[in-house]
């Protein structure tokens, strides 16, 4: 009895684990999922989800507020809302028009109706040589980082990575419903086993009550 309860134990524990595991992967993968598809659609611009952008910081020049491997999260943004004071990630127009910089905005340019920003880093002695164009704003950060994740996420993109955060996890995954099923099996397997004993043990008894019975009853003739 004892083996049977540790064997329903250990199957609801890795029933639980699975469940917990589904919740955690599947919203990682639905939002990953949509990042990618958004960059390959267009190739041109940085993948949100739902107006939300994670991005990945590879220098210090806002360091203490924001350090190199940092994975930030930011909000897409309409140029006209910026305002001085907040910190925006946008194309740097001194780069080659793809690269993304997470600057402090310290002022806001108007002239004749021609809206740019004049940017820096926090860590930087100086402003940003040139100044942001409206249409190259992307987002501005929300506040929220996750120390060090910058850095796991371009570990995943490495072969690496993808061996290790990707195809390891979905190897456990199959491994671990191949044993579950396989203990669900022996302990359905005991279960039968034992009702069939039991039944087994109850018919012989029956059987020897009767057979007692029929004894008792039966008169030799005289």
């Amino acid at each position: 009895m004892r083996k049977k309860d540790n064997a329903t134990n250990l199957h609801k524990a890795l029933t639980i684990i699975g469940w917990v595991l589904c919740v955690l992967l599947v919203p990682i993968l639905i939002v990953n999922c949509t990042l990618l598809v958004k960059s390959f659609v267009n190739k041109d611009a940085v993948p949100d989800f739902g107006g939300t952008l994670p991005l990945i910081v590879l220098t210090d020049s806002m360091y203490p507020d924001i350090k190199s491997g940092d994975l930030i999260i930011c909000k897409t943004i309409q140029a006209q809302d910026v305002a001085e004071g907040d910190v925006i990630s946008f194309y740097d127009p001194a780069g080659n028009g793809t690269s993304v910089v997470t600057h402090k905005v310290v002022a806001v340019i108007n002239e004749d109706g021609k809206l740019s920003f004049r940017t820096r880093g926090i860590n930087n002695n100086t402003d940003d040589r040139l100044p942001v164009p409206a249409d190259k704003v992307i987002a501005e950060y929300t506040g929220l980082r996750i120390p060090g994740a910058g850095n796991l996420a371009i570990f995943m993109q490495s072969t690496a990575g993808l061996l290790v955060c990707v195809i390891l996890p979905i190897i456990l995954f199959v491994g671990y419903d191949v044993i579950r099923r396989r203990i669900y099996e022996k302990t359905r397997g005991d279960d039968m086993a034992a009702l069939k004993a039991e039944l087994a043990a109850l018919k012989a008894a029956n059987a020897a009550k009767e057979a007692e019975n029929g004894e008792i009853c039966v008169t030799p003739e005289e």
